[in-house]
């Protein structure tokens, strides 16, 4: 078990907890969740840089670190549509964005299974639609009425909602080709 599979496993065990303090009844439920989403995020960073740096990757880290990711931002998502449920676009946007990873999870593992899996790797708008989520994700869990952060949140939910859209456009195009009927040639 290397050190890169255990902060990913962290991200992972700290769900449950999440999840609880999300719903206390206390003034401080909201901050203490961003702080764990933030931590989780920051592991997430950490994991990838250790494994590639000492040389740790391993399969079941690169099984293991997308669900954990995925896990986190769509439990994240659920509880705060259980907030804003009022708000068909809030609701749509995160309906976009699990979607479009559970989509692009089987494209992945359908794509590497014909032995194509860099035709649909991590792309440069991807990150940027990661980054955006992030953010929007960690401000509107820390529910925040200041500064116009819940705005910032908002905006940012909507432009990685726009970035999850054109993003799976382009993993669909680079497996497009791949898409007859007849069987792989391996």
């Amino acid at each position: 078990m290397t050190f890169a599979n255990q902060l990913t496993l962290l991200r992972i065990v700290l769900i449950p907890l999440f999840v609880v303090i999300f719903y206390l009844p206390v003034h401080w439920a909201h901050i203490a969740c961003a702080l764990i989403f933030a931590v989780a995020a920051i592991t997430d960073w950490l994991d990838g840089y250790v494994a590639r740096k000492y040389d740790q990757s391993t399969p079941f880290g690169a099984f293991l670190d997308p669900v954990a990711d995925k896990l986190m931002v769509a439990i994240s998502l659920l509880l705060l549509v259980s907030v804003h449920h009022d708000s068909a676009w809030f609701v749509a946007a995160a309906a976009v964005i699990v979607g479009r990873e559970i989509i692009i999870s089987a494209l992945r593992e359908w794509m590497a299974e014909l032995g194509q899996r860099a035709s649909v790797a991590v792309s440069f708008i991807g990150k940027i639609k990661t980054t955006l989520q992030m953010v929007a994700i960690l401000v509107l869990l820390m529910d925040i009425d200041r500064w116009y952060l819940m705005e910032i949140g908002y905006l940012a939910l909507a432009g990685a909602a726009a970035l999850t859209l054109w993003s799976m456009v382009i993993y669909l195009r680079a497996a497009y080709p791949f898409f007859s009927t007849t069987s792989p040639k391996k």
